[in-house]
């Protein structure tokens, strides 16, 4: 027995775990497979290697590898003499997850502040404007509360993808460095 299926069985098991986790947060199965095999490369592929490699078409491999580094788990690299574009999956698991939920993150803050900004300058209009009901101005008062209230939330969420983009959230919660991470 020389191990290597063993050590593909090892390795597809994880590959499939990253595969559904990531469709979780809204990222398909096969990008999640092609991020999980190039994470277990031993060096950059191209879309060719890849298309061999995963089974998908060439233009669904651009389209995976372009979400990857729009995400930031890939990037591009550059080997003397490869004509080609190379491609390889960013090794630091905290990396990867500041730039996959902090790109996440800032797009959902940004719709829903600009929506309740809106929301609330409307409502606020028509607490002044005398033609409004009173019943529709006490209602208004209570929205706004709970609009400012979310907005609150939503700063407070930009602090916290602050914290991540800078780093500074280590402060407050280190990172694993105990490099034994062999489990029996």
């Amino acid at each position: 027995m020389n191990g290597e299926k063993e050590l593909e069985l090892a390795r597809e098991r994880v590959i499939d775990a990253i595969s559904k986790n990531m469709n979780l947060y809204g990222v398909t199965e096969s990008i999640g497979r092609l991020y999980g095999a190039l994470y277990f490369q031993e060096g950059p592929l191209t879309l060719d290697e890849m298309k061999e490699e995963l089974g998908m078409s060439k233009t669904s491999m651009s389209t995976s590898v372009r979400s990857l580094l729009e995400l930031k788990m890939v990037g591009k690299v550059w080997k003397k003499g490869v004509r080609k574009d190379l491609y390889q999956a960013e090794p630091d698991w905290y990396q990867t997850f500041i730039d996959f939920f902090t790109i996440k993150w800032r797009a959902g803050i940004s719709l829903n502040i600009s929506a309740m900004q809106k929301s609330l300058a409307e409502t606020q209009s028509l607490i002044k404007d005398e033609r409004v009901d009173t019943q529709v101005k006490n209602q208004a008062k209570l929205d706004i509360e709970k609009l400012t209230s979310a907005i609150e939330y939503y700063e407070w969420l930009n602090r916290l993808v602050d914290s991540f983009e800078s780093k500074e959230i280590f402060e407050f919660i280190p990172k694993n460095t105990d490099k034994k991470t062999e489990r029996s």
